[in-house]
């Protein structure tokens, strides 16, 4: 995976200490749409929104993993194309996107990787086409901006999750399967493996408050979230769980990130919260006694008194979860557990 670094209740019911509470708030975003679950002999159509397929056998592994899992596959037009970084042009990249939408042939849309790039393409996308004909729609990273946008523009139930190039392990399949092909109303819990330790060392999670809350799903990386805050392709925050992840950036960047959040308001309005993994996000070089991310969620996260956890299977990670953006959950802070309240699609 290309590494892109080089790419109003909640606050009254805070000041009151309130912690420790169920939260539910009134939703104001567009009633959800949800997409067909996928079946097999189902196609799915294989986009790059972002970076170019440099690697023809990588898009090969893709298909031949989508096939094992029992459905055809169609490559978008122009995956292989190249325009510096970027798989072809703004124009043909959106286009392709569009098209797969219009396919009445085709069942569900991943992208191949992310990378830098669906941003561009966010003005170019057909809204009108995407709302009448409402399909699965997964990647992660930089798809963040393709899954939001669509969300917050059409109402379309988009997937956190796997993109072609993802490790297809047990873990991340299962979490997909149960998701999007058998329709469950998913209980994503982290695994539990000890090994040869007395207690759990990996995957732990890390309570930062207790309780639990339910609210929509809105999140993905925190880069390109934060990359578009004040644009139309952005949902309404409002009573929601906002779930991040990212990689690759310094501790120093990512409390800009979330403290840009908060300052536009952002985490006032959550339910709950949710981080999943920081892959390669090390203490600040050159910065003696260094903040870590436990001490910015307490700067940040904890003054909310919502209920909130980090440590999710969420981000740039082997073992990953299929998260619904625009579905109603609800979460345990304590157990570190994500419930959706209801299938994500349509069985």
């Amino acid at each position: 995976m290309p590494d892109r670094r080089h790419f109003i209740g909640t606050s009254l019911l805070a000041s009151l200490g309130l912690a420790n509470m169920n939260f539910t708030f009134q939703d104001t975003n567009p009633k959800a749409i949800k997409p067909a679950a996928l079946k097999k002999g189902d196609t799915i159509g294989l986009v790059c929104p972002a970076y170019s397929a440099f690697i023809k056998e990588d898009v090969q592994i893709a298909v031949e993993s989508l096939e094992v899992l029992g459905f055809k596959v169609k490559k978008g037009e122009h995956m292989f194309d190249r325009y510096g970084y970027l798989a072809g042009t703004d124009k043909d990249r959106a286009a392709d996107i569009n098209k797969m939408f219009a396919d009445k042939n085709v069942n569900g849309i991943m992208a191949m990787h992310g990378g830098w790039g669906c941003a561009r393409i966010l003005p170019l996308l057909d809204y009108k086409i995407i709302e009448r004909n409402p399909k699965v729609f997964i990647g992660y990273s930089d798809i963040t901006a393709l899954l939001l946008g669509i969300y917050a523009k059409t109402g379309l139930v988009t997937f956190h999750g796997p993109v072609g190039g993802s490790s297809w392990n047990n873990f991340s399949v299962e979490n997909f399967k149960n998701m999007l092909i058998e329709g469950n109303a998913v209980q994503m819990v982290n695994p539990v493996k000890k090994g040869d330790n007395l207690v759990q060392t990996e995957d732990r999670i890390y309570t930062i408050n207790t309780g639990k809350a339910t609210g929509r799903l809105i999140g993905g990386n925190l880069t390109v979230l934060s990359h578009i805050l004040g644009s139309p392709y952005v949902p309404d925050f409002k009573g929601s769980i906002l779930f991040l992840e990212d990689v690759g950036e310094d501790v120093y960047r990512m409390d800009r990130m979330i403290t840009q959040l908060k300052i536009a308001g952002i985490l006032d309005q959550l339910a709950g919260f949710v981080f999943g993994k920081c892959t390669d996000c090390p203490p600040s070089k050159g910065g003696y006694g260094s903040l870590t991310m436990e001490d910015i969620f307490e700067d940040h996260i904890k003054p909310l008194k919502i209920p909130a956890f980090s440590g999710s299977m969420i981000g740039h990670i082997k073992d990953k979860f299929t998260v619904p953006v625009g579905a109603e959950a609800t979460i345990d802070a304590e157990k570190g557990t994500i419930t959706l309240t209801e299938p994500a699609v349509i069985k």
